[in-house]
């Protein structure tokens, strides 16, 4: 019964010595991604993430660095939806890390449980533009989707780290409640202008519309990914004024030129939008994300007396 006794206390002794388990290290390709696994994984995680949100997430430069970073992720958030096809599928094969392989269980896509809007049917060609045949990449600008997100990224660190998924289900509940408030004043800060119908340059903006109001009535690209004709300047110059619509969304990554042209020829306003965590200082995370376009979103309306 002694030997018994001294064997469980040096065991006791041994447990309270070691190391604490290491973080998951988990990488994001963008920082709304990485800013929802950081609300999720708290402490027991240690996130990177890849694309800038003052990047345009369609084209980042593939930095010999990802890969390495890539090489040492236990987990790999996507946005999916072939947004980051034309850069991260090499990067992922470079880094030679089973671990986060499409398929595998350290490779997360979480648009799979999303709410995705223009999906596309018939025949896809190229003729029609960088159109995205898996429907609009950018739901994450849906507050609804990013409670999704945090669900699916819980349930996947909870599988990757089972002794800490009682504290990802804390964190998650917490965001999910937090995210309910917020929704509720975003909702009641945008309810007077439901139906404001808005022209935006690229097609971002389609869950962040659905989800407060808003109907976008065109486009400054005549097609996804196409730059601005004069034909379809034109024509979108026609549409507002014929719609009596005051207001442009631009992203922080395009050229203001054409908006700018639009804006003056129909008494509009061009409002610079980031539709990404880290897009500007102000949206520092997710929540802030909202706040921020929110705010600038409201201000214009105001200033350009938009109905």
């Amino acid at each position: 019964m002694k030997f018994i006794r001294l064997a469980l206390a040096a065991a006791a002794i041994l447990l309270a010595a070691a190391p604490a388990r290491a973080a998951l290290n988990v990488v994001a390709t963008t920082q709304d991604l990485a800013s929802i696994a950081q609300e999720i994984g708290g402490d027991r995680i240690k996130v990177t993430p890849l694309a800038k949100g003052y990047q345009d997430p369609h084209f980042v430069e593939a930095k010999p660095s990802f890969v390495l970073t890539l090489n040492r992720a236990d987990l790999l958030i996507v946005v999916g939806r072939d947004l980051e096809l034309g850069w991260l599928p090499p990067l992922i094969t470079q880094s030679r890390n089973a671990r986060i392989q499409p398929g595998s269980n350290g490779y997360l896509d979480p648009s799979q449980g999303a709410k995705i809007l223009e999906l596309p049917t018939g025949t896809i060609t190229r003729a029609m533009g960088d159109v995205h045949p898996l429907g609009n990449p950018h739901y994450w600008l849906d507050p609804e989707n990013g409670r999704r997100i945090a669900q699916a990224i819980k349930a996947r660190l909870s599988q990757l780290d089972a002794a800490n998924a009682a504290y990802y289900a804390q964190r998650e509940a917490d965001f999910g409640r937090r995210l309910t408030e917020a929704q509720q004043r975003w909702k009641a800060q945008m309810a007077p202008y439901k139906g404001l119908k808005v022209v935006t340059y690229h097609r971002s903006w389609a869950n962040f519309a659905d989800a407060f109001g808003l109907e976008v009535i065109g486009y400054v690209e005549p097609k996804p990914g196409i730059p601005p004709t004069p034909q379809h300047t034109l024509d979108v110059i026609n549409a507002m004024k014929a719609q009596n619509v005051k207001l442009i969304l631009v992203e922080p990554y395009f050229d203001l030129k054409t908006p700018n042209s639009i804006a003056d020829k129909t008494g509009g306003r061009v409002v610079v939008l980031p539709p990404s965590v880290g897009g500007v200082p102000a949206a520092s995370d997710y929540f802030k994300l909202f706040d921020t376009d929110i705010a600038l979103l409201l201000e214009a309306i105001k200033a350009a007396g938009a109905k």
